[in-house]
């Protein structure tokens, strides 16, 4: 392999080859048509209930806390890992920021501890999996695991109630602002800010490349183990993040928080157009991925729908998407 054939690609319409510029953005296009079916379904079948501005409001909100998992395990995707992880690791965050000791801190402290738990369960599995040598599969495996035995025993298996108003004052509509609840606003400056990582940054191109071919990347100057090893710190701090927003959401914290969060956002960024593989991400589309899972669970909330048949909705979705994508690749499209 020559050097020509190992630089690393100029970064185009999210996290892809600039030809794929147009098909991208068909895609999120498409993924656009999917929402506004969502929502005229949801206007037709409960229309008092669902475009009330309280609801619309509650969706944005429950959409913002996995999204920003999300925008961490789409780098991750990206870099062709996985991380199943996350939601264990936004339990251990929330309950950690949530003791009695940490409470006493006030608002900075709980801040503070669910960010630093993040970021360092993402150190971890960064290590196991670029310096150790372990498969990321059981590597973030092995933190599921461990995250979750941990955030039990430290509630005990109870609920820990959050007592500091700075918080739980950020979930009632008098913080809003223009009608947006703070959470959304996170949501929104963590997307752009991984659009623009991604899109707009060295750091972007390096973890396509990565994804891409692995190999080839090395050659180009790439260091690939600590280009992943910072990918799963960012992810753990995304974890940390959707973990204080849950607090507040929540006005909790809980050894059960964040359950199913890491199929809920591998789901997400795979719809979105991020291919399992690596060498692709798209933070819009994984966004729209959530928003269009969101958008599902209130239909069938509201419609008092049995779950199980939102389960297999979902995952009749998640074929959908895997089957469009190896069509795609099969057709030369990458």
């Amino acid at each position: 392999m020559t050097l020509s054939t190992a630089k690393t690609p100029a970064p185009a319409q999210e996290g892809g080859r600039r030809p794929l510029g147009l098909r991208a953005d068909v895609r999120n296009l498409s993924l656009l048509g999917v929402l506004a079916v969502l929502i005229a379904v949801g206007g037709f079948t409960k229309p008092a209930e669902f475009l009330a501005t309280s609801n619309l409001q509650l969706v944005l909100t429950q959409a913002s806390v996995i999204g920003v998992v999300t925008v961490g395990m789409t780098f991750v995707i990206t870099s062709g890992g996985i991380d199943l992880s996350v939601g264990a690791i936004v339990a251990l965050a929330s309950v950690w920021a949530t003791t009695v000791a940490t409470q006493e801190y006030g608002f900075a402290g709980i801040l503070f501890t669910a960010v630093v738990v993040g970021v360092a369960c993402g150190l971890v599995n960064g290590l196991l999996v670029a310096y150790g040598g372990m498969v990321p599969f059981i590597a973030t495996l092995a933190m599921f695991a461990s995250a979750r035995g941990l955030a039990l025993q430290i509630t005990d298996g109870r609920t820990q109630i959050v007592t500091v108003d700075s918080v739980l004052d950020l979930g009632i509509p008098d913080s809003y602002v223009l009608g947006i609840p703070p959470l959304v606003l996170v949501f929104a400056a963590v997307t752009v800010a991984g659009w623009l990582i991604l899109n707009r940054t060295t750091f972007g191109r390096r973890t396509v490349a990565v994804g891409g071919n692995a190999e080839a990347a090395r050659l180009a100057g790439i260091d690939v183990r600590r280009q992943r090893l910072y990918l799963y710190l960012l992810s753990g701090l995304c974890c940390g993040i959707a973990a204080f927003l849950l607090i507040i959401l929540s006005g909790s914290g809980q050894n059960t928080n964040g359950n199913l969060y890491e199929l809920d956002a591998i789901a997400a960024a795979i719809i979105g157009g991020t291919l399992l593989t690596g060498g692709r991400g798209t933070i819009v589309g994984s966004v729209l991925g959530v928003l269009i899972f969101t958008t599902i669970t209130n239909i069938f909330a509201l419609n008092n729908l049995q779950s199980d048949v939102q389960q297999i909705a979902k995952g009749a979705i998640i074929v959908a998407a895997v089957l469009v994508q190896r069509r795609t690749l099969r057709h030369g499209d990458t």
